[in-house]
């Protein structure tokens, strides 16, 4: 009876599936421990095996959870709304929705591919989700709540006395009694003030427009990220060094009407939040720095001969008499006013070359220096002296009030611009205010100086000097203290077709909401997936787009009349807005009438373990611990953050195979055999490629039509021998290795036991095939201890001996404690010494195999599965009590003492540990072996150290 893993694991994932063995309850007496994944989005190239990493690891950590007794949920869906499968349509004409239901459940789209289908994948891994719990983000059950939760942002506003959202009717409330002038709220700048009167005699459609600059979630004309590529707004995470993420486009800077998220009424919280949460640091000090957080004050500049003020906000108001120039950004809106007529020219043509570089690459760049001179002069709030205003792209528009006061003497950038523009139209000469030598560097530092040449700041230090600088600016009524927050509101919109439809329409330009029991708003069918002729979304091509307020439904476009049925918002949802609230769905994933409900989330309450990818440090990590506050805020969400727990996993990565082509030629050279000769590198499927680096000549020539007739000049023992390179593993790089082809050869345990060996799970590794057949050597001889070839199960009831005890129980303690520390790859080591030292031992007893058989099911359940029903039990091995460590096992009672005649070992004698040293000599000198080495002599000195070693001199 031989080890065959695919017909036990076809047998168990059956049983799995027929007897719904993972799914959680909502109503359990066990403890409840809530294990997931960062959910995938599903493409067409299905799965690799860099994905499972982490679906593996919190595999294990969940099947070990309730094996000590929890009620876990383990769920898994999918984010399938995304850029990938509408530029797929795009490319093809076929329906997103088509293409994604593929993707997920396997078989020809048609094109004629086959796409494997990622459950088909997930299932043959033998992962231990709760299927009963399954969601997709672009299913309309799913995104009626997505929906819904836009609905309620809409109808919330974020009260600073509170610290916390309400319901946008406290708001108004307060409008009609009182006005805004005492209104502590998140909200837009440069409000106009109004009194009770004045709110309760405005015209429904001018509340409106002022309960904009309140609202959660608002419509505002704001900079962004435009990929005309895409045809979209882009989040600043989705651009990789001034292009799109996906695809690669340029991006550049542009002002669009948008939704947009507040939040930033949430950026204290947020940061404060990451104290109470058990995630690395490295994630945490990534978000930090994405808020932000500065202590400062602001500053108001009054231009010259313009009515217009310059708000600047400063970190170091200290140095408010060492202000030589200004910096706007190039997109700031006093530009255009304040520009003379000789310098516009320049600061247009300025303006155009900056808005093709994107925020990143801004902040990023260091090393280049360019500006231009606007022309203007503002005045100094104390000296009343001109100072010169540029523009510069090392300003954003986003952060702060997109202008700086710069102080050259104090701060590098401004030291750099100065000095690179020393001389010319508009630059000052450098105003040093610090006791300090600036003629190499500016001195930055808070600590260790004396103010000078600063009239009433002359002689303090940084902080007195901020506190007076902030007292006098206020005196005036220029300035006040004021803390700042990097972290800006996120643009919700892309004017793309494959995301979640608003729940919105439009009366007179004014957003709407569609009462949240018409929900869900379908997305409609359009003919093409691209902008319309005048650059409206897609869904401008949409003839069932327009909302009928008396029928309370979707009817055809050329309906509207502006009366009962108005258009519909034309932007969709961007990718991040579904999956900023997944998890809650998880827990009450089949409830028809609310996203959750009370009783659900009050047991499950929050993620207890979360894995995945770092990349998602400020997107996705950020945008659901908001949506998670915001919800607590309304009631809905238990908890303040949503993870408890986080766990990034490192990147399994591909061994690439390269072959080397004569330049100019279709010659390809052996790698030895290249020396001095030039070649190109060009990547070859790994497929081609053995474990010894040689070449399958025939299959890469048939490979494509332009290989058909390479010539190949190989090493003397005629093989083709191919470079290897460790990197992404991608399709493009023909370096991708699927589960699919593991599972099949060597069976899922195998590929579960290798992706935990390789290494730490927070590392990046390569992948390499060829070191997978030593773990499933492995299982194989598990597999004996338990069945013999012939005779099948061998499990016999002899009793354990201490050795079988002891190599059980170390075991039993690694595992356990491996698991709590997510140190997977050690583990899967001691399993392996376990399996040697009981086959040494020719243990085949019940009381060593059956424990262990359920230590190993985390790791390699369909194994452990049919090794506990050939034990004799029935059900499954997934609930049965985790073996208790006991240490009584791994006490050693006995010594094997080296006994030494002059410091030369001649034998060993084993002796209890308990003995004195004058029980020890006793026995040693009546042994023979020790009578037989002293040949009648008696020593001079016999040396003992209990426990250690015995040595006989003279």
């Amino acid at each position: 009876m031989k080890y065959n893993p695919n017909q036990i694991e076809a047998k168990w994932q059956k049983y799995w599936a027929e007897n719904q063995t993972f799914a959680a309850s909502n109503n359990s007496e066990k403890p409840k421990h809530y294990v997931l994944d960062m959910f995938p989005y599903p493409s067409g190239a299905g799965l690799h095996v860099g994905h499972p990493l982490g679906y593996i690891a919190s595999d294990v950590y969940a099947r070990y959870k309730r094996h000590q007794g929890y009620n876990v949920l383990h769920p898994m869906g999918y984010d399938s709304f995304g850029l990938p499968a509408e530029q797929y349509a795009i490319q093809t004409g076929q329906r997103p929705e088509d293409t994604t239901a593929v993707n997920i459940d396997g078989g020809l789209d048609k094109e004629g591919n086959q796409i494997a289908g990622y459950r088909k994948q997930l299932d043959a891994i033998g992962f231990s989700f709760d299927w009963s719990r399954e969601v997709r983000t672009s299913n309309p059950d799913y995104y009626k709540h997505t929906q819904w939760i836009f609905i309620q942002l809409f109808n919330s506003w974020y009260n600073k006395d509170t610290d916390q959202a309400e319901d946008i009717a406290t708001l108004t409330a307060v409008f009609q009694k009182e006005g805004n002038a005492q209104v502590n709220a998140v909200c837009d700048d440069a409000i106009p003030e109004f009194s009770a009167k004045q709110w309760n005699a405005y015209a429904k459609e001018t509340q409106e427009k002022m309960l904009l600059h309140y609202r959660m979630t608002y419509l505002a004309e704001t900079e962004v990220n435009w990929c005309p590529g895409l045809g979209t707004v882009l989040a600043n995470d989705e651009i990789i060094n001034g292009v799109s993420e996906r695809g690669g486009f340029a991006v550049v800077r542009k002002k669009m009407t948008q939704w947009s998220m507040r939040i930033s009424a949430y950026a204290e919280r947020l940061l404060q939040g990451l104290s109470t949460i058990d995630w690395s640091e490295s994630i945490k000090e990534s978000q930090r720095n994405w808020i932000g957080k500065s202590v400062g004050a602001m500053v108001s500049f009054r231009v010259n001969e313009h009515p217009e003020n310059i708000s600047v906000f400063t970190t170091r108001p200290d140095t408010i008499f060492g202000v030589t120039f200004m910096t706007l950004a190039p997109e700031h809106e006093l530009v255009a006013k304040i520009t003379t007529p000789e310098q516009k020219a320049a600061v247009e043509a300025y303006i155009q070359k900056t808005s093709k570089r994107s925020e990143r690459e801004r902040m990023a760049d260091v090393k280049n220096i360019s500006g231009v001179f606007t022309g203007a002069y503002a005045e100094h709030p104390f000296t009343k002296e001109a100072i010169p205003v540029w523009i510069g792209d090392y300003v954003l528009a986003g952060y702060g009030t997109g202008a700086v006061m710069a102080v050259p003497c104090g701060d590098e950038r401004d030291y750099a611009f100065a000095n690179f523009f020393k001389g010319q139209n508009g630059m000052l000469a450098i105003k040093n205010i610090f006791d300090k030598d600036i003629s190499e560097a500016a001195f930055g530092s808070k600590d260790g100086f004396q103010l000078v040449d600063s009239d009433f700041l002359t002689g303090l230090g940084y902080k007195e000097g901020t506190k007076k600088a902030i007292e006098a600016l206020e005196k005036q009524n220029q300035g006040f203290g004021k803390i700042n927050y990097r972290l800006r509101d996120a643009v919700f919109s892309r004017q793309r077709y494959w995301g979640e439809p608003f729940p919105v329409y439009y009366i007179n330009g004014l957003p709407q909401m569609i009462d949240p029991q018409h929900l869900p708003i379908i997305l409609p069918e359009v003919e093409k997936y691209l902008p319309t002729e005048d650059g409206l979304p897609p869904l401008g091509n949409a003839a069932v787009w327009a909302w009928d307020t008396t029928a309370n439904k979707v009817v055809n476009t050329d309906l509207v009349d502006n009366k009962t049925i108005f258009p519909l918002e034309l932007n969709t949802m961007p990718g991040w807005a579904g999956s900023s609230w997944y998890w809650m769905r998880y827990m009450d994933a089949n409830n028809q009438g609310e996203f959750a409900s009370a009783e659900a989330l009050k047991y499950w309450e929050s993620v207890d373990l979360y894995i995945g990818g770092s990349e998602h440090a400020t997107g996705h990590l950020l945008y659901s611990r908001f949506w998670n506050k915001f919800l607590k805020d309304k009631g809905f969400a238990p908890t303040e953050e949503p993870f408890k727990k986080l766990i990034n996993q490192g990147m399994i990565l591909g061994t690439s195979a390269f072959v080397y082509r004569l330049e100019g030629t279709n010659t390809f050279v052996s790698k030895n055999k290249i020396e001095a000769q030039t070649v190109q590198p060009i990547h070859a499927d790994v497929s081609f490629v053995n474990a010894s680096d040689e070449l399958d000549i025939q299959k890469f020539k048939a490979w494509r039509q332009d290989y058909k007739d390479a010539e190949f000049i190989v090493e003397d023992n005629g093989k083709y021998i191919v470079g290897r390179e460790v990197e992404k593993m991608s399709k493009s790089k023909y370096n991708v290795v699927t589960p699919d082809d593991i599972c099949a050869e060597y069976g899922a345990d195998t590929l579960r036991l290798y992706e935990m060996f390789l290494g730490p799970l927070e590392q990046a590794k390569p992948w390499n095939t060829a070191g997978i057949s030593g773990v499933f050597g492995f299982l194989k001889k598990l597999w004996r201890l338990y069945v013999d070839e012939n005779n099948g199960c061998i499990v016999n009831q002899d009793p354990a001996s201490k050795d079988n005890l002891k190599t059980l129980h170390k075991t039993i303690k690694k595992v356990a404690d491996d698991i709590e520390n997510f140190s997977f790859n050690t583990s899967v080591s001691q399993f392996m010494i376990c399996v040697n030292e009981l086959s040494t031992q020719n243990c085949h007893s019940r009381a060593i195999l059956e424990p262990l058989a359920i230590v190993i099911s985390p790791y390699a359940p369909h194994i452990a599965e049919e090794l506990w029903s050939l034990l004799g039990h029935e059900g499954s091995i997934a609930m049965v009590s985790f073996p208790v460590f006991e240490p009584k096992h791994l006490v050693e009672s006995e010594k094997e003492y080296p006994v030494s005649f002059n410091g030369k070992m001649r034998f060993t004698i084993t002796l209890p540990l308990d003995l004195t040293k004058d029980q020890i000599e006793a026995i040693v000198m009546k042994d023979e072996r020790t009578i037989k080495q002293l040949e009648g002599r008696t020593p001079n000195k016999v040396i003992i150290v209990p426990g250690k070693i015995i040595n006989l001199v003279g």
